[in-house]
């Protein structure tokens, strides 16, 4: 994982897949579960922004990666329910809150 900013001023990371493909992906948002006692990070894929359905896709951060300013190193898939049903939560509640707006 490689962090940019986009000309718009937002965040952006490479993901390399298992094969060595890159493909860059905005950041929607970061944050940090202490329930968990780990980050998350969603993204989506860059230039997508205008689509009227986005595949937003969740990760977790490497243990001590600041979630406010991630760095690199590799995400790790999320694999417990707890996790998905954490993970769904903050997201339906960030969405509802910027529908809001």
């Amino acid at each position: 994982m490689t962090e940019t900013t986009s000309e718009d001023g937002k965040q952006q990371i490479t993901l390399v897949d298992d094969q060595g493909n890159e493909e860059l992906y905005t950041i929607l948002f970061t944050f940090e579960s202490e329930d968990m006692g780990k980050s998350y990070i969603l993204v989506y894929p860059a230039g997508k922004e205008d689509d009227d359905e986005v595949d937003i896709e969740a990760y977790a951060l490497p243990k001590g990666e600041d979630p406010s300013d991630p760095q690199g190193g590799s995400l790790m898939p999320i694999e417990s329910e707890k996790e998905w049903d954490i993970v769904e939560s903050v997201l339906n509640t960030f969405l509802d809150n910027d529908s809001d707006e």
